[in-house]
This record gives structure tokens, sequence and C-alpha cells, in this order.
């Protein structure tokens, strides 16, 4: 219909395709730039310091007791992605509710005003135009929006994948690093276990003490913190695997806090026990076998070390004590505290090293199964050195007869005798371990110098375990053969070993035992090792030659050891 020679309908048309057109050209032309580039920039924004200079409000410190902040792509990374995703959304909300709609449009346009400046127009046809353009206006913040949000989402899409494949490599390299270290351990035996009395528990991590500010980092591993490194509190990168220097920082036990070697989480550990009754001789077997590593170290390739200086200090007390009086002290405390050394074998990239603890304990806490179980670091032996005092056997003493008794009697013997010494803490042994029938026993006859005095009793000679035999000890052999894989026998005199004017040859025999100990976990360091009459067991492993010296020249060999 009609109305004075105008059709409605066209009208109604005109206006909308009008609309329309104006909307586009103004969404295309203008509208949809301005939302990209200031949502894009709110994103910019998003990233940066509030405040130049100072530390990110958005980032919390961590609450947990590690002294580092959790690796970037494993927190912060998805706090900055959401942060980003808000600060986009809420620009182009803000655009087009406040900024077009209700400003420009409502606030400007309809009522007659310049869109960007905000003037007045001078007349009723200026105005009227204004108000006509407003809904192209309206449409055009609409469409902007819309086409932003799209392209927006579509950006946030191709992030989100970024940083999960991001998210996915740091993870992958959290699981290599973690693998490589737990393979290349694996592959060297690397078994961690405190060497502290009380509490002698194995763990898969030491605690590792930032050089900076001297914070403990109990996870300085790849993981949430870093794949490849943490950043301390102090601002120090602190690499997260032995294989890439963190074997250069210092050590703890997690467990009792105490300080522990560099060398116990990368190289093997070997817990020896030297077993004995009071005042069978272990301390002073203990002081020979350092000399006699010492001594080995000088004309071989066999280097040794302390680990620690409390190591150091306690072999000097035990030096001290022989030049003072000829005798090591009897052990005193409770459980013993491992002596450590480092003892190594070649040179170059094929040297092989060993971490050696040895336990000294009281003769007391082995008597009985209570006192025994309370000897956790036997559950952690490799092998066990049974220091065997003959002449505080029963039958031994019996046979002895004229001046020879008393020469028993000024050497001390111990308080019980080998077989009944073995028999009061080989059940918890096996109770504790569970791996007796694999380990290797060295058996070390004490205080030669005085059997070699004996006129009543054969002398010591090879094979030690015949002459055990015919001494009445024939007991305590087939007990060991049943029970050890594999055994050895060795005579030695300890005094002779030690102090002034100490043998050579003595020296080195009193470490063949520890040696052949040491062989049995892989490198070659065993020595010559008295013979087992009758058929070699199975599987036997073949037995290793002891470190040859070199010939003797005119320029001393370098002494390789820190003895």
């Amino acid at each position: 219909m009609n109305v004075g020679g105008v059709d409605p309908g066209f009208l109604v048309r005109t206006f909308g395709w009008t609309t329309v057109a104006i909307g586009v050209l103004v969404c295309l032309g203008y509208g949809l730039w301005r939302f990209l580039a200031l949502a894009l920039g709110s994103v910019v924004s998003s990233f940066a310091p509030r405040t130049p200079g100072v530390a990110d409000p958005r980032i919390d410190p961590y609450p947990g007791p590690e002294p580092v902040q959790p690796a970037y792509w494993a927190r912060q990374m998805w706090i900055d992605a959401v942060a980003a995703v808000q600060a986009a959304a809420h620009t182009v909300w803000y655009l087009l509710v406040y900024h077009w709609l209700d400003e420009i449009v409502r606030g400007r346009l309809l009522r007659g005003r310049g869109g960007s400046s905000g003037v007045r127009a001078g007349n009723a046809f200026g105005r009227l135009v204004l108000r006509l353009v407003a809904p192209g206006t309206a449409l055009a913040a609409l469409l902007s929006a819309l086409l932003a949000s799209a392209l927006l989402l579509a950006v946030a899409a191709a992030f989100a994948v970024q940083l999960l494949l991001v998210g996915g490599l740091a993870l992958a390299g959290v699981t290599g690093g973690r693998s490589a270290e737990r393979l290349w351990k694996l592959a060297r035996g690397i078994r961690m276990k405190c060497p502290y009395p009380g509490c002698y528990r194995p763990f898969p991590l030491a605690v590792h003490v930032c050089p900076g500010c001297g914070a403990a980092h109990r996870e300085l591993w790849p993981g949430r913190f870093g794949a490849l490194r943490h950043v301390c509190r102090c601002g120090r990168a602190l690499p997260t695997t032995a294989l890439a220097g963190r074997r250069r920082l210092a050590l703890r036990c997690p467990h009792c806090d105490k300080e522990l070697p560099a060398a116990v989480g990368t190289t093997r550990v070997v817990h020896l026990p030297l077993i004995g009754g009071t005042s069978a001789g272990k301390t002073m077997l203990m002081a020979a076998v350092l000399e006699g590593l010492r001594s080995w170290s000088h004309e071989s390739a066999l280097t040794v070390e302390f680990a620690s200086i409390a190591d150091r200090r306690e072999a000097n007390t035990l030096g001290r004590q022989l030049e003072t009086s000829g005798w090591a002290l009897k052990t005193q405390g409770g459980q013993p505290r491992a002596l450590m050394l480092l003892i190594g074998w070649g040179r170059g990239p094929l040297r092989r090293r060993r971490l050696l603890y040895l336990y000294d304990p009281m003769g007391e806490s082995l008597r009985d199964a209570a006192t025994t179980r309370l000897q956790q670091y036997l559950a952690h032996a490799d092998g066990v050195v049974l220091v065997a005092d003959v002449l505080a056997a029963l039958g031994v003493r019996r046979a002895l007869h004229g001046g020879d008794g008393r020469l028993a009697v000024e050497a001390r013997p111990a308080d019980l005798g080998p077989v009944d010494t073995y028999a009061a803490f080989t059940g918890e042994l096996q109770g504790l371990g569970g791996r007796r029938g694999r380990l290797g026993v060295a058996v070390v006859v004490t205080k030669r110098d005085v059997l070699d005095r004996l006129s009543s009793l054969p002398r010591p000679r090879d094979p030690v375990d015949a002459w055990l035999e015919e001494i009445g000890l024939g007991e305590l052999v087939r007990i060991l053969g049943h029970d050890f894989a594999a055994r050895r026998y060795w005579a030695v005199s300890a005094r002779a070993a030690t102090g002034a004017g100490a043998l050579v040859s003595e020296q080195r025999r009193a470490a063949e035992p520890v040696l052949w100990l040491l062989s049995r976990t892989g490198p070659q360091f065993g020595g010559r090792p008295a013979a087992v009459p009758g058929p070699r067991p199975p599987r036997m492993p073949r037995l290793p030659r002891m470190p040859r010296p070199r010939r003797r020249t005119d320029t001393a060999a370098p002494d390789r050891s820190s003895l």
C-alpha cells in the first residue's frame, strides 16, 4: 500500500539493506581490525608485569617445601594462557557492550552526536543522518565482535595445540631424563643407602644443597620443577641429573639429614661388615686393610681415597692409637658408622670405581638375635668379612700346653670362638637381607703372629681352610661352604701390617680379602685367594687377579692414594 506515493515496504527494505551495507563496510573497514588490535594488545599486556622492575603479582610463591618455583610449562604456562584468553574475551566484550553499543551508538549517534568526536550535529538533517547510521554501526559492532571472537578462538586453538606440544615435549624430557638416570644407575649397580648409625636406610634421591644459598633441594631431578634444571630461590640454576653435573653438589641423607660423600649418587656402594667376637681383632684388621690398600695403590693401577674428611679423621685417629700403644682400642658405642673409601681401578674412561662401606661393629652387638636385628646395615651387605680368632675356640685352647697357654692369654682372645660367633648372627643375617646364599664370605684368621709362635698347633699355612680343619675347626668350614655362594680364607697378622716396621707383604695380604669381595661386584679388584679343596661349585665366578706390582725403577712410582 502506497502512502503519499511512497511504498513503505520499499523504504524498509532500503533502510535494511543500507543498515547491512553500513554494518559490513564499517566492520570490514574498521571495526574488525579495531577489535582484533585491542584484543591482541590486551593479550600482550597480560604477559607483562604490571609495574616494570617488580615481581609479577600473578606468580604466587610456591607454598611447598621445595625452595624453587614449578617449571613454567608445568604451571605458569597454563595460568598465562587462561589469563590471555580472559583478557581477550574481556576486551571484546567491553568494546562491544560498553564502547560501541553504549557509548557510541546509544550515547552519541542516537542523540545526534558524532560517533568519534561526540560533537552534536549543527542541523536537524545532520542529526537525522546520524540517527539513521546508528543501527548500521550497532550491526558493525556486533559483526566485528563475532568475527574477532571467531578469529581469536582459532588463534587460541592453535596456541593451545602449541602449548600441548610444549607440555608433551617437556614431559618427554622429564621421562627421558628420569629413565636415562635410572638405566645409568641400574647399569652401574648404584643403590644409595645411608652409612650412619640409626639410619642405614636406602633412598632413591639424596638431598642436594644449593652452593649459592645452602637451600636443601629434595626433588632435584627431572620433574615438575624443571626437566633440565631447577632454579633455586636465590636464582642459581641447578642441573637435575648426575650426567648433567648434579654430582658436583653437596649431598645430605633425606632421612637423618647428615652429610654424604659426593660419590654416593654416582658410584656403586659396596657394604662389607667385619664380623667377629669382642677382641677378635676386627679394628686391628681394618687398620691393616687401610695400610694394605695404600700399599697396593703405590705399585699398581689401584687408587684409594677417603670419601670424606670425617673418614680421613677417623683413620688418622686409629693410626695414632696403633703408633702409641700398638693396639686398637675396643670398638665403643652402638651401631657403627661406616668407614667410606672410594676405590678405583684403571685409568681414563674405562676406570671403574666402588664406594666401599666398611662396618666395624662391637662384638657384643652380634651376640644374640635381638641385638643383631638392630644392625640394619646387614640388610645391605654385599659380602661378609668373618674375623676368626681361633684362640678363642675351646677345642684349640684345650690343645695348648706348656707356655702356649700363656701366649694365647697375652694375645687377648675373643669372648666367643669363630663357630659360636657365626652361629650368633647368621640367622638374623638371612632374615635381614635374605641374600646370604648369593654373598661371598672372606674368612680372615687373625693374630697369625701369635699362632706362628705356638708349638702346640701346626703353623698357619695355605690352604687356610685345610689348616682350620686340621686344628679342629672343620665345622666352621663346612657351615660356610653350605651357607655362602663363595668363600675364601686368609691368615693375617694385623700387628705385622701396622705400626713402625710394618711388612709390606703382610699389608697387602690383609687387603686381599676386601679386594676379593670387591671383585665379586664387577671390577677386577681381587687378589690371589687361598685355594679351596674339592670340586669347584657350579657357576663359580673366575677368580680375578690382584693388581701386579710394577717393576721397580730408579724413579719412584707416583702415589695415587689419599690414605
